[in-house]
């Protein structure tokens, strides 16, 4: 059984909210449209790439050590690289902001190397209602911790979801850890 494994304060209040204003500085993409529109019925939220912002460096080298410790006391995966860039999605009430149940391994060359993914809580767990990150590494749902700052890192081909957003918004930051495939 592969649990979440669990950073808090992985990011502090002022870097949580720079990643938001990053994030914010141009405009975000609507997640069912990425695809296409058909998607809006898994996923409902607004996404930003860091690696189109200037200033945000930063974020991944603490990206790069916060995996590295991790991977180190939970997983032993082998990793080599991290071929996506990450990604602030925003979920907001207005549109009951939500990602239904999933894993983050899938067709194409980045998704099917996926081996950890990493969300970290951009937002104050009492700045929204709803908006829970769910696991189901097997029979029984997890909630991750929701503190301010928190990374919670768990194998790709883990199911997870966000619960619909009721109140308030929901900011997170998601990065996958690639390697060979797993056998």
């Amino acid at each position: 059984m592969f649990t979440p494994y669990s950073l808090p304060e992985a990011f502090d209040a002022a870097e949580c909210d720079r990643i938001i204003a990053l994030a914010g500085s141009a405009s975000l993409a609507d997640a069912g449209l990425v695809r296409n529109a058909s998607d809006h019925n898994i996923r409902r939220a607004d996404l930003a790439w860091l690696d189109e912002r200037e200033g945000s460096d930063w974020v991944m080298e603490r990206i790069i050590t916060l995996v590295a410790r991790a991977n180190r006391e939970a997983f032993d995966f082998a990793l080599t690289e991290f071929a996506e860039s990450a990604q602030v999605a925003r979920y907001g009430a207005e549109r009951e902001g939500h990602f239904d149940w999933h894993s983050d391994i899938g067709a194409g060359a980045a998704a099917s190397r996926r081996k950890l993914t990493m969300v970290v809580q951009l937002s104050q767990p009492d700045g929204y209602e709803g908006g829970a990150l769910e696991l189901m590494p097997d029979a029984h749902i997890r909630k991750a911790a929701s503190g301010l700052g928190t990374a919670t890192v768990f194998p790709s081909f883990v199911l997870h979801r966000v619960t619909p957003v009721t109140a308030g918004e929901r900011w997170s930051l998601t990065i996958w850890a690639h390697g060979p495939a797993f056998r």
